[in-house]
């Protein structure tokens, strides 16, 4: 006698999936919190907090003199300043005017500056500033934002680092990828265009602090709201953060 077949697993039907509840963000929790005051209100107690938790937030390039930050800033593009000062280091013994520049040999450059990455378009934003700076400045780095923008392969933010740390000129707010985040998850800027963003920021900044300001923000986000793991428990400014899971 045949015995009889057992049922397979395929035969039951299956049972429905359990949905997955999203876990609560920084989004959810903020929205169960006391409503903040506006980011005028806000931003002379988060400028002070910052302040005092950071005393010695300054530009992180070293620097004796406008050149020097100038090459220091067009080289820290998509690079560490920790990486630039390791190659200027040697670098601003050699090179010390824009003459020195202008007459370095372009593939030599480009082997002493490899190590902060996209060593050829440096090499032709360096060199292509020194002989700008010849032929129209006399050798000398201008200390206006409308002369600076001139200049090969410098932009508004870099022209913003070189009058503000350089110059003691506050003409802008240095917009980096820790302002932009830090000013966003604050409540400062709804914006994601930097200049846009700059223009809210200098809104709300005194124009005395534009200079410090984005100090205290890289500061800030090296240290405490990093990216992938902020410490909103640690955090100077938590109570004064729309965005913090606290």
């Amino acid at each position: 006698m045949n015995a009889k077949p057992k049922a397979t697993q395929a035969s039951k039907p299956a049972a429905p999936k359990k949905a997955v509840r999203p876990k609560a963000n920084a989004a959810a929790k903020t929205a169960k919190r006391t409503k903040l005051p506006t980011a005028a209100e806000r931003i002379g107690p988060i400028i002070g907090a910052l302040t005092e938790r950071y005393p010695e937030a300054r530009c992180s390039l070293d620097h004796q003199d406008p050149l020097e930050l100038l090459v220091a800033t067009i080289l820290s593009a998509q690079c560490t300043d920790v990486r630039v000062n390791i190659v200027t280091k040697t670098l601003f013994q050699k090179y010390r005017t824009a003459n020195d520049y202008a007459a370095a040999a372009p593939a030599v450059f480009e082997e002493e500056i490899r190590s902060t990455g996209f060593f050829h378009n440096k090499t032709k934003s360096v060199l292509g500033m020194a002989n700008a700076l010849l032929a129209r400045f006399g050798g000398r780095v201008p200390d206006t934002m409308d002369d600076l923008v001139t200049l090969p392969g410098v932009g508004r933010k870099t022209a913003n680092v070189v009058l503000g740390n350089a110059f003691g000129k506050d003409e802008g707010v240095v917009v980096d990828t820790h302002v932009a985040r830090i000013t966003t998850l604050l409540g400062l800027t709804r914006e994601t265009d930097p200049v846009k963003i700059e223009q809210d920021l200098m809104a709300l900044v005194p124009r005395a602090q534009w200079t410090l300001f984005p100090h205290l923000m890289i500061h800030h986000g090296r240290a405490v709201c990093i990216a992938r793991r902020p410490k909103c428990g640690e955090c100077a400014v938590a109570a004064l953060c729309p965005s913090a899971a606290v």
